[in-house]
């Protein structure tokens, strides 16, 4: 008997052992991230990520490299760059407000806003963890080294329905995420080369001139505006900056955007006699109205546009106006508009995205 219930004693120590050490399964990996969220609200609580993000909203697929920094309480710098046209923009968070930085350009605006409290990312981890959390009808599988979950998307485009996180089952760092839309089609693709937790930042790494020197040694002034982008303050008289490059530029041309909704086509397009800004209007009709504003700005370093932070996903913009809405971003130099009563803000950002690849003509 002794013997019987020795034997038994041993098969239940192996059997806790083996149980111990088995597969994780959903609930305890998001118990885990919870932890890791929890002390990236600590005070030393800081990340650094880097990778490619695809964006396959066009024609041809887009790639962007991505840097995205954090330090608690409320900082981080994200780094988009455009691999095409070797074109930066920054968005920062600090003390100060949130900064859009486009250094190459010396343009900057600054938000009063929460962001990205309630404006998730596809590249922030707290996004992500968030998505993973709140989805209790959330998918979960163990594959090789990595924690693969489904989860419903959670981001300002309607048109984004389902994504999909791989983490590492060690360290639980993203290592890569794809957004679909309605049709199962990946849409966002990001993959992290690296991503590292308690990273140690320099004073200046939040800083916003630092960051503007990145991309050119040239003086930079700050549009302030407030939450809703309304201008706060004005900069004083003779603060502005004019690149010395910017009497030498020529027409840049007309660019086309390469999606039009169905049911819409383009009405005219014409020149905006005297404008300094060599600035274009381009018209569209039908289910939609809508009109596209191409200017390429004498003055770089200031813009009073009002208006809230906007993620297109290859860029940062400003969304503006209530009724009339007007979606506006820069690229490479040109200031783009796109102004309607009837076109829903999904449909702008499409528009926009197809113009990326073009060039004047």
């Amino acid at each position: 008997m002794r013997r019987i219930t020795w034997v038994l004693a041993i098969i239940m120590s192996v059997a806790l052992v083996l149980t111990g050490c088995g597969k994780k399964d959903a609930a305890s990996v998001v118990k885990d991230l919870n932890d890791v969220a929890d002390r990236l609200e600590s005070k030393q609580g800081t990340y650094q990520g880097s990778g490619t993000m695809t964006l396959y909203t066009g024609e041809q697929p887009q790639e962007y490299k991505v840097e995205v920094w954090y330090k608690n309480p409320s900082y981080y710098r994200i780094s988009l760059s455009n691999v095409q046209k070797d074109i930066t923009q920054i968005v920062l968070r600090n003390d100060e407000g949130v900064f859009v930085l486009t250094p190459s350009l010396n343009k900057s605006f600054r938000f009063q806003s929460d962001w990205p409290d309630h404006q998730g990312q596809v590249y922030l981890y707290q996004t992500l963890v968030q998505g993973i959390v709140s989805d209790n009808n959330r998918q979960f599988v163990a594959d090789g080294d990595n924690f693969v979950f489904e989860v419903a998307a959670n981001y300002q485009s309607s048109a984004l329905v389902r994504q999909k996180i791989w983490l590492d089952k060690k360290s639980y760092a993203p290592k890569q995420v794809q957004v679909s839309d309605s049709e199962a089609k990946v849409v966002v693709n990001v993959k992290f080369d690296s991503f590292t937790f308690d990273t140690d930042f320099t004073k200046d790494s939040f800083d916003m001139q630092k960051n503007m020197s990145t991309g050119t040694p040239s003086k930079s002034t700050v549009a302030e505006v407030d939450e809703n982008g309304n201008p706060v303050s004005a900069p004083e008289e003779g603060e502005n900056t004019q690149p010395p490059v910017a009497a030498e530029l020529g027409d840049f041309g007309i660019v086309e955007p390469n999606y039009v909704p169905e049911g819409v086509s383009l009405k005219d397009s014409n020149k905006i006699e005297g404008s300094k800004d060599q600035a274009v209007l381009l018209r569209y009709d039908g289910i939609y109205q809508y009109t596209i504003m191409e200017a390429r700005p004498l003055d770089r370093a200031v813009s009073l546009t009002p208006g809230k932070l906007w993620y297109m996903g290859f860029a940062f913009g400003v969304l503006s106006g209530d009724d009339l809405q007007t979606l506006t971003w820069t690229n490479e130099g040109i200031e783009y508009r796109i102004t309607s009563a009837n076109l829903p803000v999904d449909e702008m950002v499409k528009v926009a995205a197809s113009m990326q690849e073009q060039s004047g003509k």
